[in-house]
């Protein structure tokens, strides 16, 4: 037996040879690489360290603002009034708020000038009375009066009641200067245990 001729395969056609590559289309072409580089990785790279620093500001601001003692000038959050059960008469003038928070209790501080009916009003929709209001019982104590800077030993007559409350409702201590009898100033610690 004879052994049977393999085919030889035709070698490729001779391809064109390219001319060698142009120092300025190679360095364009690098470049235009190195750009698309930076933008792929360079650019989402800065928006995370960008938005990295943002969050961090915020969390310091939010830090200073509840670590700040005394009150701040203006409403709570609706939210806050209702969680703590502080309706704010709807003209109140003076109006000024803290909040404080931890494992134990959780306290909303609020302050503010109104009129008497209103005052009423605001009393009623705690579910207390102006009836219950007694002359020169300061029930707020010495301790929340501390956190923000509240000292009843002014002018007064200075009335006080607390409006307790089953838990999970908050207890509201609450204590009302008369100096000028249209316009009471009132002042409010609810208090709620998580």
């Amino acid at each position: 037996m004879t052994a049977a001729a393999v085919p030889r395969q035709a070698s490729p056609p001779d391809e064109p040879t390219r001319p060698p590559e142009d120092r300025r289309h190679m360095i364009r072409r690098r470049s235009l690489t190195l750009l698309i580089i930076v933008l792929l990785i360079g650019v989402p790279a800065g928006y995370l360290v960008i938005s990295a620093n943002q969050s961090r500001d915020a969390g310091k601001d939010k830090e200073k603002k509840w670590s700040a003692t005394g009150l701040t000038a203006g409403w709570p959050s609706k939210v806050q009034r209702r969680l703590y059960e502080v309706q704010i008469p709807v003209h109140a003038k003076d109006v000024a708020y803290y909040e404080t928070n931890n494992w134990k209790t959780s306290r909303l501080y609020v302050q503010f000038r109104t009129t008497d009916k209103r005052l009423k009003n605001f009393l009623d929709h705690v579910g207390t009375s102006a009836d219950a209001l007694k002359q020169d019982d300061i029930t707020i104590t010495a301790r929340d009066q501390r956190i923000v800077g509240w000292t009843f030993t002014g002018t007064g007559p200075w009335y006080g009641v607390v409006h307790k409350q089953k838990n999970p409702a908050p207890t509201q201590d609450i204590v009302v200067n008369r100096s000028d009898p249209e316009r009471p100033v009132v002042y409010v610690v609810s208090q709620t245990i998580p």
